[in-house]
């Protein structure tokens, strides 16, 4: 596993953005684990998250793309941090956009926020995490709108590797074959459960035997 990879996987750990528990979904899965990107909250939380944005964004998909759209909510602030960390790391120059939930129409008019889109712009979208991909399913309507882009790809935080809406994959799974585009995540679960079983971080086992067994019997009745 890359090392950015377990720092990013300690990084979610340690700002209590992955928690374990028990905790019963959007979906009304009873999930033994949940991350809530909103918890990254600091200063310097954001910057490495922006960094570890960066580095996947640039293993996956490269630097040959123009704008990073992070759709409103959560990829406001996701969009602007990777905006600057791409800049710092690897002195690229993208644009950040994302959209409003409602159209403005006065002074600074429209649907987007930050850069305008224009016919040939390379996007690369950005978000938290997908479980079913309806968040797409309300971006893609939103950029194609504006103009005739090309989606490079979409990048999360993290895959929960979970049978999507057609159970045919996963969720990212899902978007690339009705979207045409690839996706990817900084880490998966599983590259989770690796890191974080019988390891220490802060002091203490995160993922101890009782743990892993209730992850493996919810990836058995869920998993793709």
């Amino acid at each position: 596993m890359d090392a950015y990879k377990k720092e990013f996987i300690e990084f979610m750990v340690e700002s209590e953005v992955l928690k374990f528990g028990d905790f019963t979904l959007k979906s009304g899965r009873k999930s033994p684990f949940f991350m809530n990107a909103g918890a990254y909250v600091t200063g310097s939380q954001l910057k490495r998250l922006g960094e570890y944005y960066a580095q996947a964004i640039h293993e996956h998909y490269g630097d040959d793309f123009d704008v990073l759209f992070g759709p409103a909510y959560k990829g406001i602030p996701l969009g602007v941090a990777t905006t600057i960390a791409y800049d710092a790391l690897y002195g690229k120059e993208i644009r950040y956009c994302s959209n409003r939930k409602e159209v403005k129409d006065h002074g600074d008019t429209g649907i987007l926020l930050g850069s305008d889109l224009k016919d040939g712009d390379r996007v690369v979208i950005i978000e938290d995490v997908t479980t079913s991909g309806k968040s797409i399913e309300e971006t893609y309507p939103i950029l194609k709108a504006q103009a005739d882009v090309k989606i490079v790809g979409l990048i999360v935080s993290l895959n929960r590797e979970e049978k999507g809406k057609t159970g045919e994959g996963t969720a990212l799974d899902e978007i690339s074959k009705t979207y045409g585009f690839p996706t990817a995540a900084i880490v998966s679960m599983s590259e989770v459960t690796e890191a974080l079983y019988n390891k220490e971080v802060l002091g203490r086992i995160v993922i101890d035997d009782e743990l892993k067994g209730r992850i493996d019997d919810y990836y058995a009745q869920y998993g793709a």
